[in-house]
């Protein structure tokens, strides 16, 4: 690095520093930090909520180079995006592109981070950190410039889920079929899923009690952090597992799901977040490649007698999916709406409807 050029830090809290150069806001910020194994797909991932008050690093090297999309919309949502916002507290990677070239680009990555006030760095050796994080687990960092020091913080201490929430509820009219979709920190392409499929979607906050309306099928959505800070929605759930209607739970829906019918969660070591997971049905063996991005995971020993594992993990072998043996009930820790990544599994979206009738 050119000694006249400005520095930033990423600070780990067993000590470990990082420096490079900015490339986003002049800013400090802190977080959990945590890396993504995607080759593509930085708009979308910048924005999904699942990524709240985490510091991400990106392993592939080249970032930046096809700029960033437009803020058009469809059905009053961004049609490029996964929120209304960015969700990061700051990103880490290898090598900001400096010169962006796509037909949809109407702007660079570093002004889209300078426009919402989030730090950047590039120039870090990113295989070094994520080598790191693998080893030691996921940790906290802090990211600063110049002599703006901060202190370390935990943000799976907060509820996440009530952060990203909407407030009230919204209905997108699409068709006769209906859904109530609780929004945990829903991504946008799981709206658009049902949408395309001309079902209309209730979108209701995380601790609305959803179980009071008139609907084909329930789906919770994914969402960040701890999903036993979810205690609302975990009561509504134990409610709604008696009224028979169908249900599917997407990632932290489906810890939500697992914890109603009496099983339990904890935290992963470093976490999921890629597009190239391989989840295998545990009844056919058939393996999907998947995309997904979560930190907790359903202990599959503590399921009840009358729930199953569904999918699991290729590489770790821990849960991806549960299933109840005789009711509509069911849930996936990988994303079928995979935006970015492999579509494969959207046919989870499909058996949800057909559930519905």
């Amino acid at each position: 690095m050119n000694e006249n050029q400005t520095k930033m830090k990423l600070t780990l809290e067993d000590g470990t520093v990082f420096e490079g150069r900015p490339f986003g806001a002049r800013c400090a910020t802190n977080g959990e930090v945590v890396f993504n194994t995607g080759m593509v797909g930085y708009p979308e991932s910048l924005t999904d909520p699942s990524y709240r008050g985490q510091i991400l690093t990106i392993t592939y090297p080249l970032i930046g180079n096809y700029g960033v999309p437009g803020n058009e919309k469809d059905d009053g949502l961004l049609r490029y995006f996964e929120a209304n916002q960015i969700q990061i507290r700051g990103l880490i990677v290898a090598d900001y592109s400096e010169q962006h070239s796509h037909w949809n680009a109407k702007r660079s990555l570093a002004q889209w981070l300078i426009d919402e006030n989030i730090p950047a760095i590039t120039g870090i050796d990113t295989r070094a950190l994520t080598k790191t994080l693998r080893e030691k687990g996921t940790m906290l960092g802090k990211i600063t410039f110049d002599n703006h020091d901060i202190e370390f913080n935990d943000p799976n201490k907060r509820n996440l889920v009530a952060e990203v929430s909407i407030k009230e509820p919204v209905v997108y009219e699409k068709g006769k079929k209906k859904i109530v979709l609780v929004d945990c920190g829903v991504k946008h392409n799981i709206i658009r899923a049902f949408l395309k499929r001309n079902i209309t979607v209730m979108r209701v906050p995380w601790d609305y009690d959803f179980t009071k309306e008139k609907a084909d099928g329930v789906l919770l959505s994914s969402g960040p952090g701890d999903p036993k800070m979810c205690e609302a929605t975990i009561e509504h759930m134990k409610k709604a597992l008696t009224m028979n209607r169908p249900i599917l739970g997407i990632c932290l829906g489906s810890q939500i799901l697992a914890l109603a019918s009496k099983a339990d969660t904890y935290k992963l070591k470093y976490g999921h977040r890629s597009q190239n997971q391989p989840a295998v049905e545990a009844g056919t063996k058939r393996c999907y490649i998947t995309s997904q991005n979560h930190g907790y995971a359903v202990r599959t020993e503590t399921l009840p007698q009358d729930w199953r594992e569904w999918f699991y993990n290729n590489n770790d072998e821990t849960n991806e999916g549960v299933l109840h043996i005789s009711k509509p009930f069911f849930g996936t820790q990988f994303h079928p709406e995979a935006s970015p990544g492999p579509d494969d599994t959207e046919i989870i979206f499909d058996m949800f409807m057909r559930a519905m009738g």
